[in-house]
């Protein structure tokens, strides 16, 4: 009986590193069967991976070098990376972490017969067959891991604030469309399986890898109590449109009290916007009612290039003092109702700009020009033109189209230089005596945008889009 208690023992022992049932497909198999008690002399309790290393020591995934170290410091081949991947994809699927390679033994390096089981559970194709004895790049690291575990297993907890934090232009500045792998990469911080190498993120994917920064990644993929969070403010970008006002949009001007060029009355109208008011007071000794006209259309005209505002109306009053004044609305609104067609039409186009940027339909890598164009595409996918609209229709301010999805070429102009502002693109609206459309300053150069006629047909027609000045005169002189 003596002689036999010994292997009775080591049978348990070895029974205690797997699971007692194991499940298939189940993160119930990722079970510490080990307790690590120091077995690697160069793991002390203060090192950042101590957690790490001693989590893969007790989930049975690695026993250390020979010579009793962990080798914290030292780089890993490809193949290393690929043997760990497979037990893992294997200790899930089976319960074992070397069953699944097992099918696949033979002759040929250790690290063969875990590609071929990773490569026929569709984890990896052949592109890593030739790299084995390479020393691994971060990069190849994720894209090994990336899809060793299915979603289910390792959902992506952190993908908005992924996306968020790739729209600030701030962090992960290493890892942009040239980057190798880059869908894997993100896929190891989306899953919490990585935060990056500094305060903003990188992860320096052409980098060796080391030893103790992949036992952090791999334990991360079985201990989700392992995981983490970055601790980025990611708020700055996407959401810096919530803070601007209509007022805020246009650009300070001068008030003089009698105008006497288009600059200076320019410089009132701007100032009257700027400030938040639709009522502009001006003062003209002696002006006869001819004249008062003149003066209102002339001001109407140049508020109706800021067509974000929703303003294209106005009332003029003056007496026999000079003093007139101008009071500007839309579509017959009283005062309380273009109030709350304004500020909903604000409402709508900041959160719009907010999810185009959470989504990453927008990202701080595109030009003006492209962000422009995305815009572009926006108003044309959820706008029809207003053909039964009148004078006094909404449709002929943003309102229309962000709230009823109609509109006609002042509600789709105004829509969409509303949009473009909030992105601190320079705008402002041409007109002719039938049809408004817009200029933008795009990445240096002065375009014209139609998106009204590039809605016109049964697709989009990026004719309108980015016009040059001749050929926006070619289309519409003005």
């Amino acid at each position: 009986m003596n002689k036999r208690a010994p292997a009775l023992l080591l049978a348990i022992s070895l029974l205690l590193t797997v699971p007692a049932l194991a499940a298939p497909d189940s993160t119930e198999n990722f079970v510490r069967g080990k307790t690590y008690t120091g077995q690697f002399s160069d793991l002390t309790s203060d090192s950042v991976f101590y957690d790490n290393v001693a989590a893969l020591y007790e989930y049975g995934l690695s026993v250390g070098k020979p010579d009793g170290t962990y080798g914290l410091q030292d780089s890993m081949t490809v193949g290393q990376v690929v043997i760990f991947a497979g037990r893992i994809r294997s200790l899930y699927r089976t319960g074992d972490p070397e069953q699944g390679p097992a099918a696949y033994a033979g002759d040929g390096p250790a690290a063969l017969p875990y590609l071929r089981y990773l490569q026929a559970e569709g984890v990896l194709g052949t592109e890593l067959d030739g790299s084995l004895s390479d020393t691994a790049t971060r990069a190849q690291v994720a894209h090994v891991l990336a899809r060793v575990l299915p979603e289910e297993a390792l959902p992506p907890v952190h993908d908005a604030l992924i996306t968020q934090a790739l729209a600030t232009g701030r962090y992960m500045t290493d890892v942009t469309d040239a980057t190798p792998y880059r869908e894997d990469i993100l896929t190891l911080y989306r899953a919490g399986l990585s935060v990056g190498s500094n305060a903003f993120g990188s992860f320096l994917p052409d980098a060796p890898i080391t030893r103790g920064a992949a036992a952090a990644m791999l334990t991360r993929m079985v201990a989700p109590s392992l995981r983490v969070t970055p601790s980025w403010n990611v708020s700055a970008r996407y959401t810096r449109a919530r803070g601007a006002t209509l007022a805020s949009l246009v650009p300070d001007g001068t008030y003089t009290a009698a105008p006497t060029t288009d600059q200076e009355l320019e410089g009132c109208v701007r100032h009257m916007l700027s400030s938040g008011s639709n009522v502009l007071s001006l003062q003209y000794a002696g002006i006869s009612p001819l004249g008062a006209r003149e003066v209102m259309e002339q001001a109407l005209a140049i508020t109706k290039s800021y067509c974000e505002q929703s303003y294209n109306t106005a009332t003029c009053t003056f007496n026999e003092a000079g003093s007139l004044t101008l009071t500007f609305s839309a579509t017959d609104a009283g005062e309380n109702e273009i109030g709350t067609y304004r500020t909903q039409a604000m409402a709508a186009a900041i959160s719009l700009h907010d999810q185009l940027w959470e989504s990453g339909q927008l990202t701080a890598d595109m030009t003006e020009y492209e962000k422009a164009r995305v815009y572009y595409t926006w108003i044309c996918e959820n706008c029809v033109y207003d053909f039964s609209a009148g004078t006094d229709s909404i449709s002929h301010i943003p309102y229309s189209l962000f709230y009823n999805g109609t509109a006609v070429c002042d509600g789709y102009t105004g829509a969409y230089n509303l949009l473009l502002k909030l992105e601190g693109i320079e705008c402002t609206a041409l007109s002719t005596s039938s049809h408004i459309w817009t200029v933008a300053d795009l990445d240096g150069t002065e375009v014209h945008i139609d998106t009204t006629w590039g809605d016109s047909g049964s697709t989009i027609s990026y004719d309108y889009f980015a016009m040059t000045p001749q050929q926006s005169w070619n289309a519409h002189p003005w």
